[in-house]
This record gives structure tokens, C-alpha cells and sequence, in this order.
């Protein structure tokens, strides 16, 4: 028997499971969810849920459905995918690929916490897997093939996965820019974290890739060095660093920075738009050019393997967990109607 598109619905039902809560931000949660379908299918899944305070704003829905379409037919390697967009008992949630690891923020602060040094060439393989990711959405078209002028907007330690294999993933597209899925008041309010924003978008102006490839070039920094050196004590404090602040010559910052990485540092963190890396693609190459143009350079493996070793020795566990042998944190079902 053959389908023929447009002939033929398929209706599914199937539910959530929660099994614990994974993070906790202002507007929503993300918990570890198990999804169940037919025969004793179970999938085990992230869910951001929206806050019960903000399922009656109007507008904020729209933007969460947004962010969902958007990332739907984002598919690559290094962006979070996205599963499900669903609503019960009036709360909208988006079931998005698990990652079995830690943000790029508690990576960096399990190193310090151990006095350890990141190898600067994972520092650059982890920042050339952004870049990638960047360059498959900056590049995205719709169904006609125009472009979707997607930019991130966000990208920074928090919204940047490692999984213990050494897979790196950019997440939340909440506040990314995208022709006709999410509103956009660019220009009249700034969005993103202070500290990692491009210079432009501190100063209200609109954005575009180019923005992305600035914050990929503060990822990188801050890997490099330990730290950011734009974040200040308030976030108008670092907005105005980001803005104005000189950028330094980092093989002063730090022995490990040689000639060639300063130098990618310098054009990614390039003020002037005319000297900063005109697209993700050519940051990549260089980045993976720096790593790889020896011969054999860092992979997901070699990142995985000092994930692994730097959370072993620090205590953490980092099998992945079985059906059954689960703490319950927080346990809830959310029935999902059929399609």
C-alpha cells in the first residue's frame, strides 16, 4: 500500500513522563522526560515547559511557537533538535533532543574548580563546532529557497551543550532572528547576555551573522583564558566594555595563544564589520585549519575523553541512567492528545 501526501492523516497518541528537573530559568523549566509510544516505546527526551504565569501572554506564546517552528527544520549535528511542539492542560512545552552532558558554563567551571587548564586546541575545536552550527542555520532557506536571515543571538556559555561523548551542541533559539517565526523589536530593545552580545547589538542597532561570529569569538576567549574579559560587575558595565573596551593583544593574556590564534581572535572580535569574519564558514575554516593543518587534530572522541576524566575525578556519574534505577526528582505524566 502506498501513501500519497495529503491523502492520509495519521493521528498518535502518546505521553510525557517527567523524571526530574534538568534546569530552571525565569520563563521556563527544561526537565528529563520520558516519552512513551505505542507497543512500550519510550524515548527519553528534554521538555521546556513554559511557566503557568506566562501561558496567558499572548505574545510569548506566539515567540515559543516560533522558536519551536524554527528549530524544527533546523537539522545538523550541532544544534539541539526538536521533536514535538505540544500544549496540556494549557501548558505549551517543546520535547527536544537529551544531551547527556553539562553546559559550556559548568564545563568551565569544573575546570577551574579542579585547577586544570583546557588544551587550547579543544578550546578551538569546541568553538569550531559552533561555528559549524552557525553556518548551517546563518545559511538556512524556506521551502521557496529564500533565505530565513536566521541569527542566533544568544550564543554564549549557557546555551552551549557538550555531551560526556564530546558532541557539542548549540541550544535555545528563543531570541534568535528568523523572517516571520518570531517577533523582532531589534532596534528597540536589546536582547541576549551583556557580556558575549556583538558590539552592535548592545548599541541597539539590527543585526546580522556577523553578530553570532563576534559571541563565537567571546566563546572562544573565554575558553582560551579562563575567563571573559568583557563581563563587568553589571550588565550595562559589560555592554559598555563590549562596545568600547580595547581589544587586546591575547598573547599577553596567556602562553598558550600563539601568533595564528590571536590573530583568528582579533578578526572574529573585530569591532568594525568590514574586518570581522564576513561569514561562520570562513571562521570555520580557519579554526579547523589551526587544529587540523599538521594532520591529526581533536575530535569528538578526544573531547569526550577529557569530559569523562574531568568529571570522574570531580565525583560526578556520568552513566547513562536506566529505565527503573532513576531517581524521581519531580514526577508528573502530561497526556497528550492525539494530532
Amino acid at each position: 500500500m502506498s501513501f500519497v501526501p495529503g491523502l492520509f492523516t495519521i493521528q498518535t497518541e502518546f505521553r510525557y513522563e517527567i523524571v526530574r528537573k534538568i534546569f530552571e530559568g525565569g520563563m521556563g523549566v527544561v526537565y528529563e522526560a520520558e516519552q512513551h509510544g505505542a507497543r512500550n516505546f519510550v524515548k527519553r527526551v528534554a521538555m521546556k515547559v513554559i511557566r503557568q504565569n506566562y501561558a496567558n501572554q499572548k505574545q510569548f506564546i506566539e515567540n515559543f511557537v516560533g522558536e519551536a517552528r524554527l528549530v524544527a527544520d533546523l537539522i545538523h549535528t550541532n544544534i539541539v533538535q526538536t521533536y514535538h511542539l505540544g500544549e496540556a492542560r494549557g501548558l505549551y512545552f517543546i520535547a527536544m533532543e537529551l544531551i547527556h552532558g553539562v553546559n559550556l558554563e559548568q564545563f568551565a567551571q569544573h575546570i577551574y574548580d579542579q585547577d586544570k587548564t583546557l588544551p587550547p586546541e579543544l578550546a578551538v575545536f569546541i568553538t569550531s563546532r559552533v561555528a559549524r552550527g552557525l553556518a548551517y542555520a546563518h545559511a538556512k532557506t524556506d521551502e521557496k529557497g529564500k533565505p530565513m536571515g536566521i541569527v542566533h543571538r544568544d550564543v554564549s556559555f549557557k546555551n552551549i551543550m557538550i555531551a560526556f561523548a564530546g558532541d557539542v551542541k548549540l541550544t535555545d533559539f528563543g531570541i534568535a532572528k528568523a523572517k516571520g517565526f518570531l517577533e523582532d523589536n531589534e532596534g528597540e530593545v536589546v536582547a541576549g547576555k551583556a557580556d558575549y552580545m556583538s558590539p552592535e547589538q548592545a548599541d541597539f542597532q539590527i543585526t546580522d551573522g556577523r553578530s553570532d561570529i563576534f559571541s563565537a569569538g567571546v566563546v572562544l576567549g573565554n575558553l582560551l583564558l579562563g575567563y571573559n574579559i568583557f563581563k563587568g560587575s553589571t550588565a550595562d558595565e559589560s555592554r559598555e566594555r563590549i562596545m568600547t573596551m580595547e581589544i587586546p593583544d591575547f598573547r599577553t593574556k596567556s602562553p598558550l595563544i600563539d601568533d595564528r590564534l590571536n590573530e583568528i581572535l582579533q578578526r572574529a572580535l573585530a569591532r568594525d564589520l568590514k574586518h570581522r569574519y564576513p561569514t561562520a564558514d570562513e571562521l570555520l575554516y580557519d579554526l579547523e585549519y589551526y587544529i587540523y593543518h599538521k594532520g591529526y587534530g581533536p575530535t569528538n572522541e578526544t573531547l569526550g575523553k577529557f569530559m569523562r576524566e574531568l568529571f570522574t575525578t570531580s565525583g560526578v556519574h556520568i552513566s547513562t541512567p536506566s529505565r527503573g534505577n532513576t531517581t524521581m526528582l519531580e514526577r508528573a505524566t502530561l497526556p497528550i492528545p492525539p494530532a
